[in-house]
């Protein structure tokens, strides 16, 4: 099974942008649905197999279950289905050119996306997910430059993706 880029993961809907954190927590931070119940205070963990099954879960119980799986999809997907950008708060730090490649790379996908699109060779959700990951990592870097000239502390979160 071909391992997920999950920085780059758009989920299609909720029920998948649920399911995929909870394959992010697993995968990444080898945690069970159990464990994930723990974090998050839930007496039983059915119930969150209950709010994926069903796409409904408590809108004061999404901050709670992202930060016990340790990625942020369904706020993500959330945003993205009101047509809003999501994106992390830009430090002003600089970058490295690692980060500018993988930028470039990110819009030579989009493009490329959006031509198998519209040449009929692929389906619009692929299209809009890449599109997306493009937009986010542009409106992040344009923030970015406008901090710049007064960058933040770097903090460590001890959380990577």
């Amino acid at each position: 099974m071909k391992r997920r880029n999950w920085k780059r993961a758009q989920p299609p809907s909720l029920r998948h942008a649920m399911d995929w954190c909870k394959d992010f927590a697993k995968e990444r931070k080898n945690l069970s649905v159990e464990r994930i119940a723990d974090l998050m205070g839930v007496p039983d963990h059915w119930t969150i197999y209950k709010w994926i099954q069903s796409g409904r879960m408590p809108a004061n119980m999404i901050i709670p279950y992202e930060q016990a799986c340790g990625i942020d999809l369904v706020t993500k997907y959330l945003a993205a289905s009101k047509g809003k950008l999501l994106i992390d708060i830009p430090s002003g730090r600089a970058n490295t050119p690692g980060e500018v490649n993988e930028l470039q790379s990110l819009l030579n996908d989009a493009v490329g996306k959006l031509i198998d699109f519209y040449g009929g060779k692929i389906v619009g959700e692929e299209a809009i997910a890449a599109i997306q990951n493009g937009m986010e990592a542009l409106a992040f870097q344009r923030e970015n430059v406008k901090k710049h000239g007064q960058p933040e502390f770097e903090f460590a979160t001890g959380e990577e993706e």
